[in-house]
């Protein structure tokens, strides 16, 4: 079986190492970088299927990092930042990142994270799906979602999402009419317990509303229902 590659870039030595012992112990093989650009052009030239990535570094931080990997990588990124502000997480959710982990951060916890995000890549992998695997294919008016090869047209045009984002989509495409709650649809998407009130679901659901909807602002398929939670509209 292939072993299971992380990048970790972190221009703090100590937290590199600390980050690399526990993910070793865990059986993952881990490349490290201090610097955003190196881990960039590690990026081009190694097969990574998870970046731990600090905010704060020198040349490039790692929001620029994030988004770049985004313009070509579909792979997980999780935030490891010092950046504990509400308005910190939002941000880095807003750039790409799948997760945000606060430092100091609890092993365990992240290492958790780290199986989450690692199941669900692998699950939405069409590299990773069985043969004679049922299509499972939610149309809905002019979106298309079609869950075996983790993609998504609308009006035609393929669009990209995270593996996060097409999960939280999916779930609800998958249960038109139905509103779900914040922590229902971070329960059921991260496959654990709500373990602080945050903005995460809020920020995603943003991002998927920028890539399916002609206008944002004014939502067609993906509604917000005031003091309860999402739905996909039924059209």
């Amino acid at each position: 079986m292939e072993e299971t590659r992380i990048l970790v870039v972190d221009d703090e030595q100590e937290i590199a190492d600390l980050l690399e012992l526990y993910l070793i112990s865990d059986g993952y093989q881990v490349i490290k970088s201090g610097d955003a650009l190196e881990g960039l052009a590690i990026m081009e030239r190694e097969k990574i299927d998870l970046v731990l990535l600090d905010i704060m570094m020198p040349k490039m931080d790692g929001l620029e990092m994030c988004r770049k990997i985004r313009e070509k990588h579909n792979v997980p990124i999780i935030m490891v930042s010092a950046k504990t502000q509400e308005l910190d997480k939002i941000v880095g959710l807003t750039t790409g990142a799948d997760d945000y982990v606060t430092k100091p951060f609890n092993p365990l916890e992240l290492m958790a994270r780290v199986k989450s995000q690692l199941r669900r890549y692998r699950d939405l992998n069409p590299a990773n799906e069985k043969k004679g695997a049922e299509d499972s294919t939610i149309r809905l008016n002019h979106v298309t979602i079609i869950k075996e090869t983790h993609q998504v047209f609308v009006d035609g045009e393929s669009i990209k999402l995270t593996p996060i984002e097409f999960d939280i989509l999916y779930l609800l495409a998958s249960h038109p009419g139905r509103v779900f709650s914040t922590d229902e649809i971070f329960e059921k998407v991260w496959n654990e317990k709500v373990y602080e009130a945050n903005n995460t679901v809020m920020v995603h659901i943003r991002r998927i509303r920028e890539k399916i909807e002609i206008t944002p602002k004014n939502p067609k398929y993906l509604k917000v229902v005031w003091g309860i939670g999402y739905k996909i509209e039924k059209l």
